[in-house]
This record gives C-alpha cells, sequence and structure tokens, in this order.
C-alpha cells in the first residue's frame, strides 16, 4: 500500500511507523494515495489560529474568537473545544463550560489578509482553485504532476508545510476522487490533518454514518428521513433510483447518489458567492438611533473587508434586523454603483435603518452586500458621487497602514469608542 512521509515527501514501507529518512511519524498511507488529485483544503480553528500566531503567549490557552456575552462564538481553539465550545454557540454558554477563556473580538482585516496568502499559495499549484469561505477551498489538481514533478498527494502535504512555514496557521488536507467525499476526508483527520476516501472503500466509509453527514442534509432533513427509516448513509445508498423516487421524491435520487460517494460537481473558480453579511448581537436590546448606529459601522467596516479580501463591491445594500420578540425584518436598497467603501455602505444601511428605529427594541443588526460585483467597478466615481475616487485612495492607503502595523494603528472617528 502506497505511504507517504507528510514531513519530507519520503515514500516510505507500508508497514513502517516512523520515516526512515527524516524520523517524522505523519504517515499517510492509502491504496490510491498517487492516484487521486481532488482535494479540500481547511485552515484549522482559522481566526482563533491568527490570534495566537500573533500572540505567542496563548498559545496553550483556550482562545475564543466572538462577540459579547449575548453574541456567538465566531470560532473557537481546538483546547476550548475540549470543554465543549463549539462555533455559533451563545457567548454565555461558551463561558459558562469554559470560564477561563480568552476572549477575542474578530479583527476581519487580518484574517482576510492570512486567507488571501493561503490562497495565493493554493493558486501556485493549479489554476482550479474554488474558494469556499475565507480558510476554506477545493482544489483540482488533475494533470499537475508533470509541471511539480510529483503526484497531488506530494504537492498538497508541501503545500500545508509552505502555509505552516509562511502563514503560520495549520491546514487539514482530505485528498478523493470527487469534491463530497474530499470535504468529509478532510473532516475525519483535524487539526493539521490529511485523510484519503477513495473510490473503492468509499462506500464502506459512508455506509455507518448518519445522514445529516451529506451536504445540504441539516436537523429537519436528517428527522424526515428517519421518520422513513432512513437514518444511515447506508441505508439511503442501497436505495436504486426508482425506489429513492417513490419513497423520497425528486430529492431522492441525489440524495441516494451521495450516499454512495457519487458526486458530478466540477472545481469551478468562477463560481462566486451569491452575498456577503455581518451581523452582531447585543448585549442589551437596543432601540435608540445613536446606540444601533454605533453598532453598524464596525460591521460596515467588517462588510469591506470581507468584500476587499474575496475581490467583491456591493451593488446593493441589506438590513437585518431581529426584534427583541424575535421578528426579523429585511430591508434593502441598491447602490447608485458598486462600492467596497465601509462609509458608502454605512450610509446605505443609516437610511434604512433611520426608517425602522421607532422606538422598537432590537436585539440583533446586520448589514449585507447583495447583489454582489465585481472589484474592478467599485467606487470609480460618477455624477451621483464624484469624491468616490479620493475617498477609495484614502481608503487603500489606511489598509497598507493596517497591513504594515496592525488593525488597530488607524480608523475612522465614527469607530471609536464603538
Amino acid at each position: 500500500m502506497p505511504a507517504l512521509c507528510r514531513d519530507c515527501d519520503a515514500v516510505v514501507a507500508e508497514e513502517a511507523t516512523a520515516c526512515r529518512a527524516c524520523g517524522g511519524v505523519r504517515i499517510v498511507r492509502h491504496p490510491e494515495l498517487f492516484s487521486l488529485a481532488i482535494a479540500h483544503l481547511d485552515c484549522d480553528a482559522f481566526y482563533a489560529s491568527v490570534e495566537k500566531r500573533d500572540r505567542p503567549e496563548l498559545t496553550e490557552r483556550p482562545v475564543i474568537v466572538g462577540g459579547g456575552r449575548r453574541g456567538v462564538v465566531t470560532a473557537a481553539c481546538y483546547v476550548a473545544r475540549r470543554y465543549g465550545v463549539r462555533s455559533a454557540m451563545p457567548m454565555f454558554k461558551a463561558l459558562a463550560l469554559c470560564p477561563e477563556a480568552v476572549v477575542i473580538r474578530p479583527e476581519m482585516a487580518k484574517y482576510a489578509e492570512a486567507g488571501r496568502a493561503v490562497r495565493a499559495l493554493m493558486e501556485r499549484l493549479t489554476p482550479l482553485v474554488q474558494p469556499l469561505s475565507i480558510d476554506e477551498a477545493v482544489l483540482d489538481l488533475s494533470g499537475t504532476e508533470a509541471l511539480h514533478h510529483a503526484p497531488p498527494a506530494v504537492t498538497l502535504a508541501r503545500l500545508a508545510r509552505e502555509v505552516e512555514r509562511t502563514v503560520r496557521v495549520t491546514v487539514s488536507i482530505g485528498l478523493a476522487p470527487n469534491r463530497m467525499l474530499a470535504k468529509m476526508a478532510a473532516e475525519r483527520d483535524k487539526p493539521r490533518g490529511f485523510a484519503v476516501i477513495g473510490r473503492a472503500d468509499a462506500a464502506a466509509v459512508l455506509a455507518p454514518m448518519l445522514v445529516s453527514a451529506l451536504p445540504g442534509v441539516g436537523p429537519k432533513a436528517a428527522d424526515r428521513l428517519a421518520v422513513k427509516g432512513f437514518a444511515t448513509l447506508g441505508q439511503l445508498a442501497a436505495l436504486s433510483p426508482s425506489e429513492a423516487l417513490r419513497r423520497l421524491g425528486e430529492d431522492g435520487p441525489a440524495l441516494a447518489a451521495m450516499a454512495r460517494g457519487e458526486d458530478g460537481r466540477p472545481v469551478d473558480p468562477s463560481r462566486e458567492a451569491k452575498s456577503i453579511s455581518a451581523e452582531t448581537t447585543f448585549n442589551e436590546d437596543l432601540s435608540a438611533v445613536a446606540e444601533l448606529e454605533r453598532a453598524l459601522w464596525p460591521l460596515a467596516e467588517r462588510l469591506s473587508a470581507r468584500l476587499k479580501a474575496k475581490e467583491l463591491a456591493a451593488a446593493g445594500v441589506t438590513l437585518k434586523l431581529k426584534t427583541a420578540s424575535f421578528q426579523i425584518r429585511t430591508r434593502h436598497a441598491r447602490l447608485p454603483s458598486p462600492t467596497q467603501l465601509a462609509d458608502t455602505l454605512f450610509a446605505a444601511a443609516r437610511a434604512m435603518l433611520a426608517r425602522e428605529a421607532t422606538g422598537v427594541r432590537f436585539r440583533l443588526i446586520g448589514i449585507g452586500a447583495d447583489p454582489l460585483a465585481e472589484a474592478a467597478e467599485a467606487d470609480r466615481g460618477d455624477l451621483a458621487d464624484p469624491a468616490a475616487p479620493k475617498r477609495k485612495a484614502v481608503d487603500q492607503a489606511m489598509d497598507r497602514l493596517r497591513e504594515k502595523f496592525g488593525a488597530g494603528v488607524i480608523g475612522k472617528g465614527r469607530g471609536m469608542g464603538s
């Protein structure tokens, strides 16, 4: 069985527990190791890892990135996860589980910079890189063996080491014959992992998994499948297309195919996100316009950073509000021209907020960009906003200072004290 040392790229003996060349014990084995080319790369606890990178004194400490006590956990390091802390968990619950955790407010500009660096390393290997988020992507390395003088498995092991050396965060990699299996493989060996699911073993690997392991099958869908007698992927995989259609409806054949490990989706670098957003939950319900605006401004800055990271712009702005009684309100405004600027995003959202802030108490506010446009179309100036290019130049200068001296070195007056 092919076996590879992830620390030095040596091919090792099948039964070896350590590499003779370097002494490393991070060895990956699989019968199809050197014939597979679809990879899923996921940075490990990315936001928290970036914070630990920049603050080495936190290396052994539990770190949570997120908002206040009524906010949610954006990311948790693996030390915090040992206590049961998870992403999207309410902050009060996370701190009850791990009271000694160090809580850090998110700095999206810093994470975006690290994400761009990781993506640049991936794009040096293949043009077929489809970003899925700031810290996650799928790659197709088919046909790159001659270019890199190594099969994809070796190229990916080198990539993981290069990310650790230059960006100073760790990644987990899944290697498989298609996107779905690569994603599942990447989840099997975190953190700093490298797992393989092949064509021959896919059915056996998937069979005992719960149906919720499939993409798009959430808790409610899993409950509906369980009522019909399908709790595991093996039970779904046994259905013929006609049987799946009869018992599960029009989505049945696709579900059964995925349960067998079949996925025909290509890696598509041109596929874009439909929207980008940022939101926060307040420690206490707010109703005053001034208080809501103070909460809205840092979200506009965060949205601006995310747009820049993805090289996109906002052609429209969506305001999201959740009342104290958990009713959600969304309002949308089309922009005269696309933008990446936080102040332009904020102005559009503030106008909508003024119409909604009539004394109602809100527990959450959010801002989103929808629809999206190319970054090249952003802030070029027109009769409606001739000063946009000048504001863009100022914004770019501030970004350069942040990249050189840190995210907190400069900011706009509106954000002071927010």
